[in-house]
Order: structure tokens, then C-alpha cells, then sequence
């Protein structure tokens, strides 16, 4: 591999695609070559905050640009076209989450990094917070005992009040091309911590509906209940909140002690136990410089052969979809749903 990575961009309609591009300028050894997207716009944008090169083509870019690995900015179901024209071309990807629109797309993207053997990380932007990654260790050790509930709300007023561009509401409204609504777009951190922390449910419980929007489509909030042997976990996705109390906090809770998560970085890392029942913060040591941006870590692993981080791994990314779609099923049946799915139940 190359010194220097070339990165080549598929789709830009995704509004996270603009703060991972920030994040690429920021790091050594990766240098952003070209960009494909059908809106004119969106290629006028990147040509002037980047000076890359662009394509209103895809397979054009992927044919005529020498990269060593691309980013997927698309909506939910143009992510596994575009992976599969990389994969085949032998190029790894990053693709910000969720994974897919489905289950099927979920496996057919997984199917397709192992075929052609190219390596695929999800990227899901809390994983970048120094105290999720201490969380992580400080579970691992051991520190608050076994796990047995864990928590995830996240929450705002809707993608239009939260200023989402006119590419990006475009298809988180349209069930077709993001999977659903809230309930796929912001339970899905939950399903995935929920899956890190604890495994693969047994059952899984979902609550949906379109209770403040009446201008959409697609549900604006949804909460998801995972069952296990000993355990649970919790997640809300809403688009309808008013404030921030309570907008992604993480909550774990073990025999041992609790931990409470405040997000974004610079949140603290609370523990609470037997000697400091109300909680006290943690120190939050500062990530090595490849932890600290999807880039980074992208870019690190490819370079170093390190497998990404478990947050960001492509067989945890589909396992968070399978819990989505259970949800999803559970919502629409009002009935409890049972994993694995089997295929008879699996959207396409």
C-alpha cells in the first residue's frame, strides 16, 4: 500500500460526509483524489472547500482514478451498490451508518467484502468520544461487574430544525432509501451498543410511530427493547424532542457499578458504585492519534493491518441491523420478535 492513501468519495448527499472530508485534511498520509455524486451541487461544494477532482459518474471515477480506498456518502440503499463497485475493484471501504437500508442489503455487503477480500468499516460517530472508548475498556476490565442493562436515547427536534441540507432530508424521509424513519436512523446506535456490550439478542420488542410530524412519511420516534438471558437493553431514536436533556446519554449498568456517558467530546465518563453512589467522572485518557477520527482510524488499520475497533466492525454493523429490522417487524406486528430472523421475515 501506498504511502500516501488516495481516497475517492462515492455519494455526498449524507450531511456527515462534510465533517469526515475536515477530518481527512487533518490527517497524515491520506490525501483526497476525486468525487462522485449525481448533484451538481454537491460536486460545485466539494471542488471549492477541497480542490478534488469530480465525477457525476461513479463507475467513471472507480475506472479512470488511481485510489487505494474509497468513503460511501450515499443514502441507506445506494451504500451496497456503490461498495460492491469498489469491492470489485478490490478497494476498502469506509460507510457511515447504519450499514444499509436492510438485513438482506446488511449481508449482501458483508458477502461481498469477504468474496473479493477488501475491508469494510462502518463508521458511527460516537465511537470517536474518548469516554466511549474508555467506557469500552472500562467494561473489558471488568470494573462494574457483568453487564446487565444497557441504554441508549438520541434525540432531537427533527433533521429539517436541525439544519440537515435539502440532500440529506431528502432520503431520511423516504422509508424506500433510508430503511424507515427515526427508528432506523437513531435507534440504530443503540442496537450497536446494545450488540457490543452484551451480544446478540434473543428478542427484540419495537415501538413506533408518527406522534409530532405530520409533514413526513416515516416515523419520528421509536424506542427498541432488547432481550437476553440476564440481561436488556434499551434504545430511543426521536425526531421530535424539544432541548437537549437526555439527548445522547448512555447509560450501563452492572453488578458492580453504573456508568453514565454525557456526550460528545469533552463529555465525562461518570462511575457510580458503592463508594460514590451519586457518581464520580472518570479520567478520560486522550485516544492515541488514530482513535480520534473515522479517517484516522481508517486509514490506520490499512496502513497497519489492525483490525477497526469493535464499535466499527462490519460483522457488529450487521448484527445492529439485524436488531433493526426485528423492530421494525415488532412495531408493525405488535408482537415480540424472535432473532435470528429467519429469511421468510427479512426485508429486501
Amino acid at each position: 500500500m501506498s504511502e500516501t492513501l488516495r481516497i475517492g468519495v462515492l455519494g455526498l448527499s449524507h450531511d456527515h460526509a462534510w465533517g469526515n472530508l475536515e477530518d481527512l485534511k487533518q490527517t497524515e498520509g491520506v490525501q483526497l483524489a476525486a468525487a462522485a455524486d449525481d448533484h451538481p451541487q454537491l460536486l460545485e461544494k466539494i471542488r471549492a472547500a477541497h480542490g478534488c477532482a469530480t465525477y457525476d459518474d461513479d463507475v467513471a471515477m472507480l475506472d479512470q482514478e488511481r485510489l487505494d480506498a474509497v468513503f460511501i456518502f450515499a443514502d441507506n440503499a445506494g451504500g451496497e451498490k456503490l461498495f460492491t463497485e469498489a469491492a470489485v475493484r478490490g478497494l476498502p471501504a469506509m460507510v457511515e451508518k447504519p450499514m444499509a437500508h436492510s438485513l438482506a442489503g446488511a449481508e449482501a455487503m458483508l458477502a461481498t467484502a469477504r468474496r473479493h477480500d477488501v475491508r469494510l468499516m462502518i463508521n458511527w460517530p460516537f465511537a470517536w468520544w474518548p469516554q466511549m472508548q474508555h467506557a469500552l475498556t472500562v467494561v473489558q476490565r471488568g470494573d462494574v461487574g457483568r453487564l446487565w442493562q444497557v441504554k441508549y436515547r438520541a434525540a432531537h427536534a427533527g433533521p429539517k430544525e436541525l439544519g440537515c441540507s435539502e440532500y440529506f432530508c431528502d432520503w431520511l424521509f423516504d422509508a424506500s432509501r433510508n430503511g424507515g424513519g427515526a427508528m432506523i436512523d437513531y435507534c440504530c446506535y443503540g442496537a450497536l451498543l446494545a450488540r457490543v456490550f452484551l451480544g446478540v439478542p434473543s428478542r427484540v420488542t419495537g415501538v413506533s410511530g408518527r406522534l409530532v410530524k405530520e409533514d413526513i412519511l416515516v416515523e419520528d420516534n421509536g424506542i427498541l427493547v432488547m432481550s437476553y438471558p440476564g440481561a436488556m437493553a434499551i434504545s430511543e431514536g426521536s425526531w421530535s424532542q424539544i432541548g437537549n436533556l437526555s439527548s445522547y446519554i448512555t447509560m450501563i449498568h452492572g453488578t458492580r457499578g453504573t456508568l453514565m456517558m454525557e456526550p460528545r467530546v469533552g463529555g465525562r465518563l461518570l462511575l457510580a458504585d458503592d463508594a460514590h453512589p451519586d457518581g464520580a467522572p472518570l479520567d478520560v485518557p486522550d485516544p492515541p492519534a488514530s482513535m480520534r477520527s473515522a479517517t484516522a482510524h481508517f486509514v490506520h488499520c490499512l496502513k497497519t493491518g489492525e483490525p477497526f475497533m469493535p464499535l466499527c466492525d462490519d460483522r457488529h454493523g450487521r448484527d445492529a441491523q439485524e436488531i433493526l429490522e426485528a423492530g421494525l417487524h415488532a412495531a408493525e406486528s405488535g408482537m415480540e420478535v424472535s432473532l435470528p430472523l429467519p429469511q421468510s421475515r427479512r426485508h429486501s
